[in-house]
């Protein structure tokens, strides 16, 4: 009885080779939970995609991935003085964001980070000067900017790189490489053309593991069908059942990452409605779960507990028999699966 993430894998590959086709030198990224397949099924796929090399989230990925993926190894998250020290291998190169970095990796190979409109980590303008003197003792393998995946009025992530290749230029520092994240393949191939003795490459993560959504499917077994009549007492809370109905127990709870949500940013009028009308099911102990049954969404009956879900269902549904599956509409990037059933 598990929560399972189905693969369509000829159609999930696919997918993924469009992508590549689409953004030459692009870079996989598995960090996290493998964006839901875990970090070693990833480096798995991009080793059968050719890549030269793979970016992870943290050093402590990378001495958990070196001896799975053979070649260079990216470290996304910036080097800082005094951090835990993990044993890598020479190939692993690191990302620095500030010059004190830079000075902490002598000998290394680093990859320098350009603060940028999202404000999370990066040298600075005023920093090149300074720059320029402390890349004497490693191996510059390139600079990189992370750039808003929101595009509102203003914001132009091309311009944005465009801007940080001239600043770069005319400091001049060594720029023969360029990673980005968040610009279209269209974009990619318009800084190229600005700029022909760059090479930029897309480090992209979501967009090639997840971007067909009709190639992957997840579903969680039922358990047990309780059947249950108005009154009737349940859960770890000791509820009374409001009318007749099932209580299905669930494969798929807070250990998965079901019921977790990470804070939204919401825009315009309806999606706000639909967010008062969650929170006021909410108050009625009628959260909508992740599950569905016969088409429509089924609500939990008490929170999920570590492993599994209660879920309610009305009296009206004919209810599933044990054995049977949910599917499950699951943010991937939060959910730890169980088993991941490859279809071919």
């Amino acid at each position: 009885m598990a929560l399972t993430l189905y693969v369509d894998t000829p159609r999930w590959r696919a997918h993924q080779r469009s992508v590549v086709d689409a953004f030459p030198g692009l870079v996989p990224v598995a960090k996290g939970n493998g964006y839901g397949f875990r970090n070693l099924r990833l480096a798995e796929e991009a080793v059968r995609l050719g890549a030269d090399v793979l970016a992870v989230g943290t050093s402590y990925e990378a001495a958990e991935l070196k001896d799975y993926f053979g070649k260079d190894l990216i470290v996304l998250t910036p080097y800082r003085i005094r951090e835990d020290t993990v044993p890598l291998p020479q190939r692993v190169i690191r990302t620095v964001g500030s010059i004190e970095g830079v000075r902490g990796l002598v000998g290394g190979r680093v990859i320098i980070e350009c603060m940028t409109s999202m404000r999370r980590h990066g040298v600075s303008p005023e920093d090149l000067g300074k720059l320029r003197a402390a890349i004497d003792d490693v191996r510059v393998e390139g600079f990189a900017v992370h750039l808003p995946m929101d595009r509102p009025e203003g914001v132009d992530p091309l311009a944005e790189t465009a801007a940080w290749v001239d600043r770069l230029r005319a400091a001049g520092l060594p720029l023969r490489r360029m990673f980005v994240s968040h610009l279209t393949s269209q974009e990619v191939a318009e800084l190229t053309r600005r700029y022909p003795d760059v090479h930029f490459r897309a480090r992209i993560g979501t967009q090639l593991w997840l971007g067909d959504h009709g190639a992957i499917e997840s579903r969680g077994t039922v358990m047990d069908v309780h059947p249950m009549a108005k009154g009737d007492r349940y859960g770890y809370r000791q509820h009374r059942a409001s009318a007749d109905g099932h209580l299905l127990v669930v494969a798929g709870g807070t250990a998965h990452g079901v019921g977790l949500e990470a804070p939204k940013n919401l825009t315009g009028l309806t999606p706000r409605a639909k967010n008062l009308a969650r929170a006021g099911l909410a108050t009625l102990n009628r959260t909508p779960s992740p599950f569905s049954w016969s088409g429509s969404k089924l609500a939990f009956a008490e929170p999920p507990h570590m492993q599994a879900s209660l879920l309610w269902l009305p009296g009206e549904v004919q209810p599933p028999q044990p054995g049977e599956e949910l599917k499950a509409t699951l943010r991937h990037t939060t959910t730890l699966f169980d088993r991941i059933a490859d279809r071919d």
